[in-house]
């Protein structure tokens, strides 16, 4: 091989050379982006609903005079069979426990009460079940001497049960779990943003003067208007 052969060869060589680690960058840019994109838009999918909900119920939580409705309650009474109002006799004079399998299985049958695992409170003269709901209130008072039994369920409205669901209040254990879930897929769908952020900054100057802007309007609000 020829001196002049070697040199042309050893200069197409160097730009090939300088390329590779610059390919690969951009591949891994690539990959990283991919991720990025597929993990923020699972995560957006997860969390539009539950996002709407929020947004609504903080706005109606914000404003509840606008909101307000008149309680709607309903009364029931009954009575129970002898036999249940002789094995109240057993039941403790004070104190919180289940009620037994027989009396709840009444209420169910009776009035649509389903107390499952709920403790009801004792007293001498009654048993008060309590039964709180996202939206509403609801009570059952047995006397323990008669057997009389009253019903009483309170609704407050359709706003109210989405605010109460908004609060996670008496909701029961699933719909904690499923604000749990929610609460990691926003915090999936805010990271993944926010670094994509990064990714696109150098094209977009206006980028992070927007996210400072969403950063210190409420810290100013908090320092400035909110007062212990």
């Amino acid at each position: 091989m020829t001196g002049s052969t070697f040199a042309r060869e050893a200069a197409s060589d160097a730009p090939r050379a300088g390329a590779d680690p610059r390919r690969r960058s951009r591949a891994r840019r690539a990959f990283w982006l991919k991720q990025l994109y597929a993990w923020h838009w699972v995560s957006s999918a997860l969390c539009l609903v539950g996002m709407l909900l929020f947004a609504a119920t903080g706005f109606t939580l914000n404003h509840p005079r606008l909101f307000e409705e008149r309680p709607q309650v309903e009364t029931r009474e009954a009575s129970l069979p002898r036999d249940l109002v002789t094995s109240l006799a057993a039941l403790p004079a004070s104190g919180q426990g289940r009620l037994p399998e027989g009396l709840r299985a009444w209420l169910s049958d009776m009035l649509g009460v389903r107390p499952g695992g709920r403790e009801a409170e004792f007293s001498k003269s009654e048993i008060l079940l309590s039964l709180p709901r996202p939206g509403g209130d609801a009570f059952v008072s047995i006397g323990r001497a008669d057997g009389a039994v009253l019903y009483e369920k309170t609704g407050r409205g359709w706003v109210s049960y989405l605010n109460d669901l908004h609060k996670g209040r008496h909701a029961g254990p699933a719909w904690g779990l499923f604000i749990d879930v929610f609460a990691g897929a926003c915090l999936v769908f805010c990271l993944t943003g926010l670094i994509l952020l990064q990714f696109h900054s150098a094209r977009r100057p206006a980028t992070w003067p927007v996210v400072g802007l969403g950063l210190l309007a409420p810290l100013l609000l908090a320092l400035l208007f909110i007062h212990a």
